[in-house]
């Protein structure tokens, strides 16, 4: 993007998503919110379906609704989240639990898969839930970490994975978009390094789902994890998604090993002892949060409604436009994300030794990016909720916040 091009109003008056930011709560202000990577915006649409919720189907049809909806709602609701925004055939996405817990299901499952391997391979940047996860399961069965050197103003290459996978690796953990540099990992490429090593592969898709189109089938992935209250706008706690390739389903390899009455192969039998349902359900193991499900159902016919595709051209359109204000207005202040779009997600990092005071002085004034250690701010740009104006008050709150104290 050139400098003659950096004008907010005209690029907001030419974006075909504009529209939609009218849907969300608060986005006309006065709020500058640049952290919809952490934590998007409500739907307006969801206000009315939660009130609706309590008031009829909760507190109307009262427990029927499990026979007559909320059962299946994990179910369907993620063929539907993998139709618009994964690239998944139906049957093989279930929404529920925490990031965290899927997680561990995931690896404690995957390791368990490929009996005789002893080595998960992570690389030392990866988001902290992650690490903790593969930590504390290499340690409870007894196996080793082997740890990848990333670039941290980039992210997790073929060429680094190449360094440390072999007949000993077990799984491979793989964040799409990382969530300090936003670098964007080619997850196809990494995928086949890891098949040929005969590793499975985890993806977590936590700062992609929503912003970036994704190809879980077309991958080969084995497995996939993501949160939907950042891009998919399912509010606090929102629940999490987990996919298991319809491959691993059908010949009984993937066990979860978090055993409940809901993944079971008949749920009100309640018999003696634990049979896995013969499909998706297994994954799941208490009772699903129906509430935590409201306001991304409604999210995800939005994006259906852009398009995929669209959404991802207006998050490009969005950081070129931030990289440019920072080149322009920012001296000192270094760029800690991919220059190049193809490699990069929704969000910039910049890099400044105050960049920590800086955030909490622009907290104060409405201008809301978040901080990561040790020195970086990041612009979470969601793309049918934020618009170019406040990217351009964003970066001019953080030169005015620099100014203050003095580079």
């Amino acid at each position: 993007m050139t400098l003659t091009s950096l004008d907010a109003a005209a690029l907001d008056a030419a974006d075909p998503l504009a529209a939609h930011r009218d849907l969300f709560v608060g986005a006309a202000g006065p709020v500058v919110y640049l952290d919809g990577n952490s934590l998007g915006r409500p739907l307006r649409a969801t206000a009315t379906r939660m009130a609706a919720f309590v008031e009829e189907e909760w507190g109307g049809r009262l427990i029927r609704g499990w026979d007559e909806r909320w059962f299946d709602q994990p179910l369907t609701l993620g063929d539907r989240l993998a139709e618009v925004a994964l690239g998944a055939a139906p049957g093989q996405t279930a929404i529920g639990d925490s990031t965290t817990v899927l997680l561990y299901k995931m690896v404690r499952a995957a390791v368990a898969a490929r009996p005789g391997r002893r080595e998960i391979v992570i690389d030392r940047d990866n988001f902290p839930t992650d690490r903790y996860v593969v930590e504390g399961v290499a340690q409870e069965c007894g196996l080793t970490v082997r740890w990848v050197e990333a670039d941290p103003d980039g992210g997790l290459t073929v060429d680094d994975l190449a360094t440390v996978v072999g007949p000993d690796t077990a799984l491979v953990v793989v964040t799409h978009v990382a969530y300090k540099s936003g670098y964007l990992a080619d997850v196809a490429a990494l995928t086949r390094l890891a098949h040929d090593a005969g590793a499975w592969v985890l993806v977590d898709l936590c700062h992609s789902v929503g912003s970036v189109p994704l190809a879980l089938d077309a991958w080969e992935i084995d497995l996939a994890v993501g949160c939907t209250y950042k891009y998919l706008n399912g509010g606090p706690g929102a629940p999490a998604f987990g996919y298991v390739a319809a491959r691993h389903l059908a010949d009984g390899s993937f066990a979860q090993p978090v055993q409940g009455w809901m993944g079971a192969a008949d749920s009100f039998t309640m018999g003696p002892s634990y049979a896995p349902a013969t499909g998706i359900r297994r994954l799941l193991s208490g009772t699903p949060p129906i509430v935590g499900m409201l306001g991304l159902a409604d999210m995800v016919e939005l994006v259906a409604e852009a398009g995929i595709e669209a959404v991802r051209a207006k998050s490009i359109a969005l950081t070129e436009y931030a990289v440019a204000l920072v080149d322009r207005d920012l001296p000192g202040v270094r760029l800690a994300s991919p220059r190049d779009p193809a490699v990069r997600g929704g969000h910039v990092t910049l890099a400044h030794p105050r960049m920590r005071e800086v955030t909490a002085v622009l907290w104060e004034r409405d201008v809301i990016p978040d901080f990561r250690m040790p020195d970086g701010l990041r612009l979470g740009l969601s793309p049918l909720s934020t618009s170019f104006a406040e990217v351009e008050a964003g970066v001019a709150a953080i030169r005015t916040a620099l100014d203050d104290g003095t580079r």
